[in-house]
């Protein structure tokens, strides 16, 4: 009986270990560059497998249809073990994202 018990609390222990990379994530590469006017670029990368990079610019400057915009992406390892992957542009027509698990709408 006291074999069940200790088994018991062993599997206990092991099941509430904390298996989550994020929690000890760090930071692997880390780029900020702000250009001012003309823009700015900004990347990273995490030891989970999180990475992002945006590059963003000021069109039309000091017209009536200035906007900014700004194209990027961004990839993560999901609970599946798959890597998700997303590539977006946002403009003065919102945000516009593209990846391979995300549903298509009408065009």
């Amino acid at each position: 009986m006291k074999f069940v018990a200790v088994l018991f609390a062993l599997v206990a222990v092991a099941v509430a270990a904390p298996l989550d990379q994020d929690v000890q994530a760090v930071v692997l590469k880390h780029d900020n560059d702000n250009i001012g006017t003309d823009g700015y670029n900004v990347a990273y990368e995490t030891s989970n497998g999180i990475s992002a990079q945006e590059q963003g610019q000021l069109q039309n400057v000091g017209t009536e249809n200035e906007a900014l915009v700004v194209r990027g992406s961004y990839r993560y390892i999901g609970p599946d073990n798959l890597v998700y992957e997303v590539t977006y542009l946002a403009d003065e027509n919102g945000f516009q994202p593209q990846g391979a698990h995300l549903p298509v709408g009408p065009q």
